[in-house]
């Protein structure tokens, strides 16, 4: 592209920091950039015409891990480790909630519920006798018992009568939640310019050349937030993970209220304005769901409305509204990897899976990296 000289002197002259990628983790950087460093020109470049990846595809949920998944952690990983990642969960959505306020992204308390199959049933009891333990690990955090058991009140089937909730755990608007931080950010003097792929870039003595798909600049420091993108930008260890998620048209009289998680957190749901939304089935093909591309595919659409038949809508008819996926970025452990490439070049990136509950602090993180 043949920049004119007012476009180039305006927007990618003197540039102190530019972040890749408009999620979650790189507006929360930006704005964490722009408080420590005001007079900084800071621009943000994203690939999609809205942020892509997980952060506008996720499904809202405000959780810290169900109890399988946390017993899970704790058969690999040593106590004060699991310890540490929950209260990173809990510290991001707090500090998420400071700075956005609950009334701008929706945030409601409803409950983080793990339903068991009929087929789990000595994963339920494995759970519920190692309830006091893990409550006693984490009430730390959380300041009381999280999990406690709840019967069967919403009429779901082929599930064992009860389930483990997590009284803590809420249920946000994705959308809104981007929408006020990225307004939040440009109302901070940032510049988000989408569109932009960023394709390679070169350190230099004293600053950064980045080349995109459409132009090439120069800057001071560069910050990469491109979650399950970022192999594409670095050479770290972060596998792209695709959710398949569907929701329905309204149903009425819908008294399902909270977020769902069963099958050891393969497959959640939630309501939202009267309609269910539901994700996941990436066990079934764990291999194709490793992928950057957002399609979706039969098995696993299949299967998600199977499991609204027979699971979380028995007797009650329903129409699919709309289907989608996002990527998120996993690998071989749960922490995220913040870290420093170079004198110049920062990355904050592998969140696995819990970019609503980890993302501002990440973000705030990477900014402190500076």
């Amino acid at each position: 592209m043949n920049l004119s000289y007012w476009e180039y002197k305006t927007w990618l002259s003197n540039i102190d920091f530019t972040i890749v990628g408009s999620g979650i983790v790189g507006l929360n950087c930006a704005l964490h950039l722009k408080q420590r460093f005001p007079k900084a020109k800071i621009l943000v470049l994203e690939k999609g015409y809205l942020p892509q990846g997980a952060s506008t595809k996720n499904a809202g949920f405000a959780c810290f891990g169900s109890i399988s998944e946390i017993l899970a952690d704790l058969r690999q990983h040593p106590e004060e480790e699991v310890f540490g990642l929950v209260q990173k969960r809990w510290n991001g959505i707090q500090l998420l909630r400071k700075t956005l306020g609950d009334k701008a992204i929706d945030f409601q308390q409803l409950g983080g519920h793990e339903l068991f199959l009929k087929k789990d049933g000595v994963l339920f009891q494995n759970c519920l006798q190692k309830r006091d333990e893990v409550n006693r690990l984490l009430s730390p955090i959380f300041g009381e018992d999280a999990f406690h058991e709840h019967p069967n009140t919403f009429g779901f089937d082929n599930i064992g009568d009860r389930y483990i909730t997590n009284i803590l755990e809420a249920q946000l608007n994705t959308g809104q939640l981007m929408a006020q931080l990225l307004s939040l950010v440009q109302i901070n003097g940032v510049t988000v310019l989408n569109g932009i792929s960023v394709e390679d870039f070169s350190d230099n003595a004293s600053n950064i050349t980045v080349r995109t798909d459409r132009f090439e600049f120069n800057t001071n420091k560069l910050l990469v937030a491109t979650n399950g993108f970022a192999a594409q930008l670095l050479n770290e260890y972060v596998k792209p993970a695709r959710a398949q998620v569907l929701i329905t048209k309204p149903i009425e009289n819908l008294s399902i209220k909270g977020t769902f998680h069963f099958d050891e957190g393969y497959y959640y749901f939630r309501n939202i304005d009267n309609r269910i939304l539901l994700g996941g089935g990436r066990n079934l093909d764990l291999k194709t769901e490793e992928t950057i591309a957002f399609e979706q595919t039969e098995r696993i659409q299949n299967q998600l409305e199977t499991l609204l038949r027979e699971v979380i809508l028995p007797g009650t008819p329903f129409e699919v509204d709309r289907r989608w996926s996002g990527i998120m970025g996993v690998g071989d452990q749960k922490r995220p990897i913040m870290k420093q490439i170079s004198e110049n070049v920062f990355c904050g990136v592998r969140l696995g899976g819990m970019g609503i509950a980890i993302g501002s602090l990440v973000g705030k993180e990477l900014a402190d990296f500076v």
